[in-house]
């Protein structure tokens, strides 16, 4: 192993997290020939192969098994000696890494900028990504912090909210509802709906809200994408319900309306959220008291009055 990289174990990581070369090299952004690359001659160092592939699916072989053990507790430990070294620099340099959910690009790159500004010798590594996978570095504590507008189930994690994130039905402003006012669940039953893909936070409260008045959704189209589901609403395919952080680049052309709706907004929170017992270094301490005491009042400095 005297011969094994540091760059070849961490693809090697990443294979065997996602039991997937393609998704490996997406993560890493890599090529997926490069990944297959290092991890053969990884396994010819090991001498023994580390993979087998039967029918579509990858599993770790015996070997394989062991060398992702020793993988994790090796980036463990670099990320404890990561830490220290942090601590031992104060917060005049250092790298905080933060995964987010896809909504919150609305909210934590504005949050980011006074943050790095007051320390400018911090990088930051943010990833975007959909619940699922943040759940899932969570659960790796592969970051620092994790934003999330779904508190995890069944996780050992703290969390602490620090903005609202309300949820509005939207429609476009030639839409016959744009400008009435208290509009009955009822009516919004009537209508087709544009929707995330099932199993998304957001889709989950607005079921929950129908499902308490006894309504049935007319879902007329699922969409993995915030963007696409605004285009959707313009083009007249239907409403929808997204974070109203959504909108917050909209800008004066604005072509969108927040509906006067029973029920609506729906109340929901930001959480920066950590593995309970973790150790925050100096950096992602700095980032956590001022994301719970200065945040809010960052994200808001956008007026969302011109958009009602």
């Amino acid at each position: 192993m005297q011969n094994a990289t540091l760059h070849q174990l961490k693809v090697f990581e990443a294979v065997a997290r996602h039991s997937s070369f393609t998704r490996a090299a997406e993560q890493l952004f890599l090529t997926q020939p490069t990944v297959s690359m290092q991890v053969k001659q990884l396994s010819k160092t090991v001498g023994l192969p580390l993979f087998e592939q039967v029918g579509k699916r990858l599993y770790l072989t015996p070997a394989g098994k062991e060398l992702y053990a020793t993988c994790r507790d090796l980036f463990d430990r670099i990320a404890q000696f990561e830490i220290a070294i942090a601590d031992l620099k104060g917060l005049k340099q250092g790298c905080l890494r933060i995964a987010v959910v896809t909504t919150a690009k609305y909210v934590i790159p504005r949050i980011l900028g006074p943050f790095c500004q007051r320390y400018p010798g911090i990088d930051i590594s943010l990833t975007v990504t959909n619940h699922q996978y943040v759940l899932d570095s969570l659960n790796d504590n592969r970051d620092d912090l994790y934003i999330l507008s779904q508190l995890p189930e069944d996780s050992d994690a703290t969390a602490h909210s620090f903005m609202e994130n309300p949820l509005v039905m939207l429609a476009p402003r030639n839409h016959p509802l744009a400008h009435e006012k208290n509009i009955p669940l009822k009516r919004i039953a009537e209508e087709p709906l544009i929707m995330r893909e099932p199993g998304s936070g957001t889709r989950k409260a607005v079921k929950q809200l129908f499902d308490s008045q006894g309504l049935l959704m007319k879902v007329k189209l699922d969409l993995g994408s915030n963007e696409a589901i605004k285009q959707a609403i313009v083009g007249g395919l239907g409403l929808s319900v997204l974070s109203k952080h959504t909108l917050a680049l909209e800008g004066l052309n604005n072509q969108l309306m927040i509906l006067d709706v029973e029920g609506f907004p729906i109340e929901r929170y930001w959480y920066v959220v950590y593995p309970s017992g973790k150790q925050l270094s100096a950096i992602a301490q700095a980032f956590f008291d001022y994301l719970l005491n200065e945040g809010k009042q960052v994200a808001e400095e956008t007026a969302f009055e011109k958009l009602l």
